[in-house]
């Protein structure tokens, strides 16, 4: 497997493992100001998507899309490939992260003094040391306007990595395209 593959391997399952805390990923979006969301109505897909570099979909990918387009139509969109006036693309990919924690911790050593001819007890600090390394997938969806060329509004979901069953997974995509969406504020033709 070359080493393209193998990345790209590695951040469409950073898609397919988002694991956030208890709370979910954390979502972050961003929109142009000055794009004019009432006129849009339909969309498409970008071919192939940022997730499919090799050509071809996965079933992750093919969740993904799904998942996206059941968001779409949810706020009054219409599926188009024609004539489409977003073009939705969709990518994943995976960090490795290192957390550090230092933790300050007092212990204490006995010393025999001589002058009290016992042992006495001294306090000293030390510091422990947590290393946690882990990975930590994001994935992005972008809405592009079709005409223009320009991207009108991106939602993010960055979220630690799991070890998942094939349905958990399944659910893990739904649920979080579902997160990225809900702090999408527009509806098709500006309803």
């Amino acid at each position: 497997m070359s080493v393209s593959r193998l990345w790209q391997a590695v951040a469409l399952l950073s898609v397919v493992l988002l694991a956030g805390c208890a709370t979910g990923p954390r979502i972050t979006t961003d929109a142009d100001p000055s794009a004019d969301f009432a006129r849009y109505r339909s969309f498409a897909f970008y071919e192939p998507l940022a997730v499919e570099t090799e050509g071809y979909s996965t079933p992750s990918s093919s969740r993904m899309k799904a998942a996206v387009r059941r968001e779409m139509e949810a706020r009054g969109y219409v599926y188009d490939e024609s004539a489409p006036d977003l073009q939705v693309n969709i990518n994943a990919y995976v960090d490795e992260r290192t957390d550090v924690y230092n933790t300050p911790q007092m212990e204490t050593a006995l010393y025999y003094s001589y002058r009290a001819r016992s042992y006495v007890a001294v306090p000293y600090w030390t510091h422990r040391t947590d290393v946690y390394r882990y990975a930590e997938g994001t994935l992005n969806v972008d809405l592009v306007d079709a005409r223009e060329k320009a991207l009108v509004w991106e939602g993010v979901a960055v979220g630690r990595m799991a070890r998942l069953k094939p349905a958990e997974r399944a659910a893990r995509i739904d649920s979080t395209i579902a997160d990225i969406f809900a702090e999408y504020p527009h509806r098709a033709g500006g309803r």
